[in-house]
């Protein structure tokens, strides 16, 4: 009993030893998504959002012509249809970025997870 005992702090001495790595992965790839940018717009491009990849609303852009028109409530509409759009493509980068980050390791239902958060299906259930 006391050996199969220490097969499984070899297991977890791996796992310490992969999230440690994922840890300084992690912060080189949230290092990265701040430089990436994703833009969001609405209205035909009336009102435009740039994003960064971790999905910090960076720019907002509205065009000259709806300050111009008085139309308040137009611009309070396509406002947040901007900032949403941004921010899915943002949360998309992230997702991306977490999968690729997790590429060769080992934990179980880690893939899957990460397919559930970009929306898609993972082709292994058990990785």
């Amino acid at each position: 009993m006391f050996f199969k005992g220490l097969g499984n702090l070899a297991n977890i001495s791996s796992l310490v030893k992969q999230a440690q790595q994922m840890g300084g992965k992690l912060s080189q790839v949230t290092e990265e998504l701040k430089t990436r940018r994703v833009e969001g717009s609405s209205g035909g491009g009336m009102v435009t959002v740039e994003a960064n990849g971790i999905g910090e609303v960076l720019r907002c852009r509205i065009d000259p012509s709806l300050i111009t028109s008085g139309d308040r409530e137009l611009v309070e509409d396509l406002l947040p249809g901007a900032v949403n759009q941004a921010l899915a493509k943002a949360k998309e980068l992230h997702a991306e970025a977490m999968k690729s980050m997790a590429d060769g390791l080992d934990v179980p239902g880690l893939n899957a997870m990460l397919a559930q958060l970009s929306g898609g299906e993972s082709g292994n259930p058990t990785s």
